[in-house]
Order: structure tokens, then C-alpha cells, then sequence
């Protein structure tokens, strides 16, 4: 896997002082994206073990409040298979941290099913690391600046409660 980008304190993509990781790698190609050279999946940098503990480090400060993982597109298959292990090491280093993810797949359509077109062996095991997940494909006509933490209205605001995901309007 590669990534775009590591910001070290975003405040953009997530409630607090957070971390973030722009991975490499999409297949929506939404109309409008503000991140299209992620989707090609060879831009930027490879995602190494020496990345993996740079991003650990980034996440020690008592002030940073978790790590929002976004793209491109974190569940590409491609992708869930290098991110699941990661965001294990940063849930059993960082309980009291959150995980941030932002998707252009559907949770209940894409995702959740096992028939889901984006369902991997690794998928509910990543899903269950994710405090927040951000969902739907951004869709330029539908664009609302005024929505929090999303850029089109419609996608969702998904919060883990432990065994599935529940819609909130804000957090």
C-alpha cells in the first residue's frame, strides 16, 4: 500500500487534535474529489514498517486525540489488508484514542455483508477498530459545506456502539 500523505495535527477530519493518513488507491473516482491523485494506488510512498512507527509516535502526545484514516480509499481491498494489522497496533497502544475512517463505500451495502462488493476476510475485524466511519461516495451536486465532518449530504456520520454502526447527525 502507499499513502499521499500524513498530516500530524489535523483538526479537518475528526473531532480534536488528530493524525491523519491519506492512503493511496480508489476506484470510486467521485466527480469533484479533493484528493484525486490519491486514486491512483503508485502515488506517494510506500507504507513500511518504519511509516507504521512514525505514525505511532505522532499519536503519543496526550493532546492528539486519535488517527482519522482516509484516501484515496481505506477499503480497497488492497489496502484493508495492510491497514486491519495497523489499526490492531494502534487500538492495543492507544485504547483511549479513536479511529476516524473515511469511506466512499456504503457500511450496510458495501462493507457489512459478507456479500458486500467490498467485504474482505479482514473487513468486520477492521470495521470493529473504528470509532467513526464516514460513508457514501462524495456527489459534487449534493455538496453541503455547512455538514459536519462530510462534504456532500449524502453521506452518513456512523458511530460504533460496540456491535454495529448507528447514524448521528453530529458528534
Amino acid at each position: 500500500m502507499n499513502y499521499g500523505t500524513i498530516k500530524d495535527t489535523d483538526i479537518a477530519n475528526g473531532i480534536g487534535v488528530r493524525v491523519s493518513l491519506f492512503v493511496s488507491g480508489c476506484r470510486n473516482h467521485c466527480k469533484g474529489c479533493f484528493n484525486a491523485m490519491t486514486w491512483d494506488f503508485n502515488y506517494g510512498t510506500p507504507f513500511t514498517q518504519e511509516t507504521e512507527q512514525h505514525i505511532l509516535s505522532l499519536l503519543e502526545p496526550e493532546y492528539i486525540t486519535g488517527l482519522t484514516v482516509l484516501g484515496g480509499e481505506p477499503f480497497e481491498e488492497e489496502n484493508q489488508q495492510v491497514l486491519y494489522p495497523f489499526l490492531q497496533k494502534v487500538k492495543k497502544l492507544y485504547p483511549q484514542k479513536t479511529i476516524w475512517c473515511y469511506t466512499g463505500y456504503i457500511y450496510d451495502k458495501d462493507l457489512l455483508p459478507a456479500d458486500g462488493r467490498k467485504h474482505t476476510d479482514v473487513t468486520e475485524g477492521m470495521l470493529s477498530l473504528i470509532d467513526v466511519l464516514v460513508d457514501g461516495p462524495f456527489i459534487l451536486e449534493k455538496k453541503n459545506i455547512m455538514l459536519q465532518f462530510r462534504g456532500s449530504e449524502n453521506q452518513r456520520l456512523l458511530k460504533n456502539n460496540g456491535t454495529t454502526f448507528e447514524q448521528v447527525e453530529k458528534l
